[in-house]
């Protein structure tokens, strides 16, 4: 069988939209909506879990002897970002990290604060002691630490009062800024970390609906909202699925196995091993269908695959995802890479 044609600059469009978008993990509705408004032409149905995921079901399988060997897949539209902690004597934002990332990689980085009222400021995060011609060798020497980074704010606000007056408050969320750029065949930007997983099965359901085709199987499709915070498919999977495959990055560079060049497919990271049998048939799919691959192994990471399985979930769990160098700082891809993810997840649809 030949794989369905994909439209690389529709799934291109659609991931710069959606990483223009923002999303933080627990304020993700306006992604949710811009990811529903995509799929309208789609024949699924859309549903939401409680907590504010997104269920896409695919109903018809076109396997008429064997129809009841539903499946999943899973990628999550939350992502790093901050919120505010604190108002400063100096007017200027405490925060607090959501999910986890190293605070150096936010550093200077551009932001905007969204207050309870609707107001939105732009700012950026500076270290306490920015300039060295201030602080000397004590800016060089800063220990890089939430308590050490503040927001500066683009508004005229020398103390806390002032900085209330503007409508801002403990607990209002920041954006950091994602500088989506496309060049070369590479997507650089933050949040690819899993957006781009959201954008490969984008990619993929348009091109088997463009060609006429259907899953070989009924197919649920869960947006995760928490998965930074690790519960995300802790629900929003139909009880009878039998196979569950995420799609999230693959951690590239350094070390590691995966490249941007190719669908990772991870046989284990910091929770163990992902289900053998499904990762077996994942790697001949490929092998099949001549798409780069690399299995790899990832030490500090989880999954929405792991989330289902802490919650009880009775199913085949597998990893997949488009390789990402830079994870959770200023990160990076390649279309080669989307195109290889999308391709498997094509073959797994339409497998037996």
């Amino acid at each position: 069988m030949t794989l369905p044609q994909i439209s690389l600059q529709e799934m291109l469009d659609f991931l710069t939209g959606l990483l223009n978008t923002p999303s933080p993990t627990g304020d993700t509705e306006q992604a949710m909506m811009y990811v529903i408004q995509a799929v309208a032409e789609l024949p699924v149905t859309v549903g939401r879990t409680r907590k504010g995921g997104l269920v896409l079901t695919w109903e018809t399988g076109t396997d008429i002897i064997h129809p009841l060997h539903p499946r999943a897949l899973t990628a999550h539209i939350d992502t790093l970002g901050a919120m505010v902690r604190a108002i400063k004597e100096n007017g200027r934002l405490e925060l607090t990290s959501l999910g986890g990332y190293d605070w150096h990689s936010i550093e200077t980085e551009g932001c905007t604060v969204v207050a309870a009222n609707g107001q939105t400021y732009r700012g950026n995060i500076l270290p306490i002691k920015a300039s060295v011609h201030i602080y000397g060798g004590e800016a060089r020497e800063l220990e890089r630490k939430v308590e050490n980074y503040e927001v500066r704010l683009d508004a005229r606000t020398c103390d806390c009062q002032e900085t209330e007056d503007l409508g801002i408050n403990v607990g209002d969320f920041v954006y950091l800024d994602p500088r989506v750029e496309v060049n070369a065949g590479f997507v650089r930007s933050r949040y690819l970390d899993d957006k781009a997983g959201v954008a490969c099965i984008y990619g993929a359901l348009l091109a088997l609906h463009r060609a006429g085709l259907s899953p070989r199987y009924r197919t649920t499709v869960l947006v995760s909202n928490y998965e930074e915070v690790g519960h995300g498919a802790s629900v929003g999977i139909p009880d009878d699925v039998e196979e569950l495959v995420a799609v999230d990055m693959a951690a590239a560079g350094g070390p590691q196995n995966s490249d941007e060049f190719s669908v990772g497919i991870c046989a284990k990271d910091s929770g163990g091993p992902y289900h053998l049998e499904l990762r077996r048939r994942l790697e001949t799919l490929c092998q099949e269908y001549d798409i780069p691959y690399k299995t790899d192994i990832y030490p500090y990471y989880g999954s929405d695959g792991e989330a289902a399985w802490h919650a009880g979930a009775d199913l085949k769990v597998a990893l997949i995802g488009p390789g990402v160098d830079a994870s959770h700082s200023y990160e990076r891809t390649h279309s080669e890479s989307l195109v290889a993810t999308t391709k498997l997840i094509l073959a797994y649809l339409l497998s037996e």
